[in-house]
């Protein structure tokens, strides 16, 4: 067994440990028992699980595995401080807002020879997968993916850092890309925000994602991608998974843990989320430039 320790009690480091004291039976989440949560807030007992330090955390030998579920700007600092204690670590999305440090965090994982995971829930969405079927073998000729959501707390870090799941999806979905250009729109008075970059495919066929934030603003993506064959404008409907997001992503990363990812794997996921950061990072560039 691989005990674990979740960072963070709000929403997601709340599931991370229910998941966790009750996971898929047969699934290779049965392997991890948590062992405590780390707070900010000073927290009685949560589901029964006990609060610990960070000190104690990293230098017990009964916690091999570290669940980061903090504001963006702080994951960093957390991913490292269990990575250089040779514990496991999976992490919300995104890693870092620093693509150099993201580079430096995978060394430090690789040198001590424990698994670097970064959730993306969004790709095991129903709708992801429906969507991905449909663009399967296409053609793209242009596209758009329009983010809609309400305004951000602070610490979740520039837009193209705390929106890169919508640019994962286009990444998965058409490939590497390039940013050539991007514009920040902001009024800060109103909490509203809007980010607009312009992307290229590899066979040069332009993308533009806009991430677009505010008060009473609907939480949507909209899509219009031009193919060869047509125009797809609606994620197409699709059912209801039979298991949690988050569970799946426990389940992965579980896995990883085991050692029942092969490297191949590893080392494609890892390129994607690296090629990510270094295009959000470009991205923010531009917009500030």
């Amino acid at each position: 067994m691989f005990g674990a320790v979740v960072v963070g009690i709000g929403t997601a480091g709340w599931v991370r440990m229910r998941d966790m004291l009750a996971p898929l039976p047969g699934s290779a989440a049965e392997k991890l028992t948590v062992r405590g949560f780390i707070s900010r807030r000073s927290l009685d007992t949560q589901q029964g699980v006990s609060p610990v330090s960070v000190e104690e955390a990293v230098s017990r030998e009964d916690i091999h595995v570290a669940f980061i579920c903090t504001e963006n700007v702080s994951h960093e600092d957390n991913v490292r401080t269990f990575l250089q204690a040779g514990k496991h670590v999976c992490v919300e999305y995104p890693m870092t807002i620093n693509y150099k440090a993201a580079v430096e965090l995978w060394d430090i994982a690789q040198e001590k020879g424990v698994i670097l995971h970064e959730e993306h829930i969004e790709l095991l969405t129903e709708d992801y997968k429906e969507l991905k079927k449909e663009v399967e073998g296409k053609i793209l000729q242009e596209g758009t993916l329009h983010f809609t959501g309400g305004a951000l707390k602070p610490g979740f870090g520039f837009p193209a850092f705390s929106g890169i799941a919508r640019l994962t999806w286009l990444v998965e979905l058409f490939g590497e890309l390039s940013a050539t250009a991007a514009t920040m729109e902001e009024d800060s008075a109103n909490n509203y925000s809007k980010m607009t970059a312009k992307l290229m495919t590899s066979e040069n066929r332009p993308l533009t994602w806009i991430e677009e934030r505010g008060p009473g603003l609907p939480r949507a993506k909209n899509i219009n991608f031009v193919f060869d064959s047509g125009t797809l404008t609606k994620i197409p409907p699709a059912p209801t998974g039979a298991v949690g997001l988050f569970m799946q992503d426990l389940i992965l990363f579980s896995a990883k843990v085991v050692g029942q990812v092969s490297p191949e794997e590893l080392q494609k996921e890892k390129s994607r989320i690296l090629h990510c950061l270094k295009l959000a990072e470009r991205i923010q560039q531009l917009c500030q430039s």
